[in-house]
């Protein structure tokens, strides 16, 4: 099996590719090596020193680490455990945890979520992240986000958010006034 690594905009989170689907109907996020119990990958990422979060995409994972490790010294155990979980055939998930978005039918919000589905969701996924609509108060214009992966923590994902999102959801949504990240 050959995995392929890719840099991303986070200079503490490297993207995974192992050439097969990974989380095809809903990217995971691990925070923590609790989270972690309910994945096989996971727990097995989380056992790596330094890790700490392990995102899920379609087809890749998206490893964080402590700024005070080096990826050389972590990069071979992240890549050992990626190969071991693929080809033992285990599952690499127990129970549905995916995160659960904000349910937009009508209105704005539909059209946001349509917009950071279509727009928004595939430019963030190249850069091994992903990002989460949580809703939208129509009276303050705030649109809620979760940004997850190597986006959360990124040094330049306040920039993304307000210069890219902000500015998208504005021109193409004249209700919007802000984008926020939210926990």
């Amino acid at each position: 099996m050959f995995i392929q690594t890719e840099p991303t905009p986070n200079p503490n989170t490297i993207k995974f590719l192992p050439g097969r689907d990974v989380a095809p109907e809903s990217p995971r996020e691990f925070v923590t090596p609790e989270e972690a119990e309910g994945s096989a990958l996971a727990r097995e990422l989380f056992a790596v020193d330094g890790v700490t979060n392990v995102f899920c995409g379609a087809d890749y994972i998206s490893v964080s680490k402590d700024e005070t490790v080096d990826w050389p010294h972590i990069k071979p155990a992240i890549l050992g455990g990626i190969m071991d979980v693929m080809q033992s055939g285990a599952p690499l998930f127990e129970a549905d945890a995916g995160d659960t978005e904000f349910d937009a039918d009508s209105g704005p919000a539909k059209e946001i979520k349509e917009i950071i589905d279509t727009r928004v969701r595939p430019a963030v996924a190249r850069d091994g992240g992903d990002i989460i609509f949580k809703g939208f108060d129509e009276k303050t214009g705030v649109v809620a986000l979760v940004m997850r992966g190597a986006c959360s923590g990124c040094p330049s994902s306040t920039f993304t958010l307000k210069s890219g999102i902000e500015n998208l959801l504005k021109h193409y949504v004249p209700e919007v006034r802000e984008v926020v990240a939210v926990g």
